[in-house]
């Protein structure tokens, strides 16, 4: 009996330490992106201009105010730094975003500059210019996400990243 009671005493516990485990890091994923999108921004407006190369491939290159961030980490690493996590800048290039800067990490252990967001459900909110908060798989491994889209003239040039390994 003194175990059964233990346990519906203990369960209520664990359940609201879980519960707000889950609150906080949800929150975490939204001030990530909060600090990511201000930071760029007080860069200035954000812009295409001309292409470059990222990882061998020519995109088109994204500017905040006059600043160009392919290839550029400072903002991403400054990111997470504070917040923790991952952060990315991806331009649109025709139908895929490519990862211009991020500190998103290959098997290997190097940036994965260069490669595109997956087609997935966060690839069709942006498309659609809506924000995607969620679980989302990067490089086969989970994790909780928020993607918004980078808008100018009214178009959807690129998105804004952050998430946090599961």
């Amino acid at each position: 009996m003194k175990r059964i009671a233990l346990l519906s005493v203990g369960l209520p516990v664990v359940l609201v330490v879980l519960f707000s485990v889950s609150i906080a890091y949800s929150g975490d994923t939204r001030a990530s992106l909060e600090a990511l999108k201000a930071k760029l921004n007080q860069l200035g407006a954000p812009n295409l201009e001309g292409t470059d190369t990222v990882a061998g491939k020519p995109v088109p290159a994204i500017y905040f105010g006059k600043v160009k961030i392919n290839n550029n980490f400072d903002v991403v690493d400054a990111v997470k730094a504070t917040h923790g996590g991952t952060a990315t800048v991806f331009v649109k290039d025709g139908d895929e975003f490519i990862r211009v800067s991020t500190n998103v990490l290959k098997p290997d252990g190097t940036r994965a500059i260069g490669t595109p967001l997956a087609r997935n459900p966060a690839y069709e909110a942006v498309t659609k210019g809506e924000t995607f908060c969620g679980e989302v798989t990067i490089l086969n491994l989970p994790y909780d996400t928020c993607y918004e889209p980078i808008t100018a003239d009214g178009k959807v040039i690129g998105i804004y990243y952050v998430g946090y390994k599961k």
